[in-house]
């Protein structure tokens, strides 16, 4: 008899614990070089302390107390609210976060472009929400193979225009495509916004050119709170109350009744506004078929000291609970010019600033002692050096840490190949790779 086909998430567990397997070598930012040749499961073993064990400047670590923090609040909140959980998985690209992510009950993972999804797939993630419409003929074709390949692969992706549901008709068509690929009609949040359509009308138009095509299927509908222009509460609340309603004219059209669906998808929810995601959501009528409320946040894994530190809906509902910054830059201080000034060896390749600069948090002098970084301000970053302004009296030498504060995962995740999970006393415990 043949062996039983591994449950999906054993394969994902396999495909996670290889990354163990691979060598260090120069690739990787920051790491000991007399490191070079061993695994990373030999190196995370040696639970190595950052600051003494032979790590290099800079070096981005991440929090192991705070990611977990983080990690378990968030499936809390969705629990609290009834909501399916889609992290956005664009902003680590870290297959290990994925599986802790699913581990704490994530439904699936979203993400943003073809090579994303080929990432996850080639880490076992079964079901995966594609926040974009797909009209790449290349992509679409692999897209068609591994839902073929596989019966319990779960793909879902916008679709917002005519042209791109003619595109990605003929191009499902060109690659013969056995299994239709699920699709949301996106509705734009706003005029001036990004993607989707502009209109109730327009949405309408899309899903009629979806059902006259056998490749694609109609599940539900999306969009992107994110992008309400001059957002304000009521504004936000204002367009998920017509997601909503769409859904509801969708459903009583009888959109939803070909080709086998068995729940009707509505999603949205960045990580600014969330809060207001759960309440709109919360009232989403009883329709024809189970509803899939999809919340789809994911700066919330590391959460961040700058923007989503001053964005987060926590801030407004503290009642829930409260995210924590997981990111710290270690930079060295490389020169001391004059008393106003300094220089760390931290810049653009290696720290966030799309958004906001760094903030300086901490100093750890060379015998170990950590002080506050006050008086301490980075004012601008070139290439491989943070600026620094010093105010009288701010105590800083040639050769100590800073601890830096950083605004953005997105941008802060895809500088670094390999970063050290660091927990609170200095002990490297493991290293989250990513991949962008």
């Amino acid at each position: 008899m043949a062996a039983d086909k591994p449950a999906p998430a054993d394969r994902r567990a396999h495909a996670v614990a290889r990354l163990a397997d691979e060598r260090i070598d120069h690739r990787f930012k920051a790491l000991p070089p007399d490191a070079d040749g061993l695994t990373v499961g030999e190196l995370a073993a040696q639970r190595r302390n950052l600051f003494t064990g032979g790590f290099t400047t800079p070096v981005l670590a991440l929090s192991a107390e705070r990611l977990e923090h983080n990690l378990a609040l968030m499936e809390e909140y969705a629990t609290r609210h009834a909501l399916a959980f889609a992290p956005h998985g664009k902003t680590s690209m870290a297959p290990q976060l994925f599986e802790r992510q699913l581990a704490h009950g994530a439904w699936g993972i979203t993400l943003a472009v073809p090579h994303q999804v080929r990432v996850a797939r080639a880490f076992g993630v079964s079901r995966i929400f594609l926040a974009n419409e797909l009209v790449d003929a290349a992509a679409l074709a692999w897209l068609a193979a591994e839902l073929d390949a596989d019966p319990g692969f779960r793909f879902i992706c916008y679709v917002d225009s005519v042209r791109g549901v003619e595109l990605m008709d003929a191009a499902l068509r060109s690659a013969g495509a056995r299994r239709p690929v699920d699709v949301v009609v996106e509705l734009a949040a706003g005029d001036g916004a990004r993607t989707g359509a502009r209109t109730e009308a327009d949405c309408a138009a899309v899903a009629d050119a979806v059902a006259a095509v056998g490749t694609l299927r109609l599940v539900g509908v999306a969009g992107y709170e994110g992008e309400v222009p001059d957002a304000t509460p009521e504004r936000v609340h204002a367009w998920l109350r017509r997601l909503v309603a769409l859904a509801e004219e969708f459903d009583v059209a009888g959109r939803f009744k070909s080709g086998g669906v068995d729940e009707i998808v509505v999603s949205a929810g960045g990580s600014a506004w969330f809060d207001a995601v759960a309440d709109e959501f919360a009232s989403v009528p009883v329709l024809s078929l189970p509803v899939l409320k999809l919340l789809r946040s994911g700066a919330y894994v590391s959460h961040d000291d700058g923007h989503y530190a001053h964005l987060t809906p926590f801030n407004r509902v503290p009642s829930e609970g409260a995210l924590q910054p997981a990111f710290r830059l270690w930079a060295q201080v490389v020169s001391r010019p004059t008393p106003e000034q300094a220089f760390v060896n931290a810049g653009k390749r290696d720290a966030a600033y799309d958004l906001d600069l760094p903030a300086a948090q901490v100093v750890r002098r060379a015998d170990g002692a950590e002080v506050a970084a006050d008086g301490v301000t980075v004012t601008g970053l070139s290439d491989q050096h943070g600026w620094l302004r010093t105010a009288s009296g701010a105590e800083l030498e040639v050769g100590d840490w800073v601890g830096l504060g950083l605004s953005h995962p997105c941008t802060s995740f895809d500088k670094w190949q390999l970063i050290p999970l660091v927990e609170a006393d200095g002990t490297v415990t493991d290293y989250i790779r990513t991949y962008f």
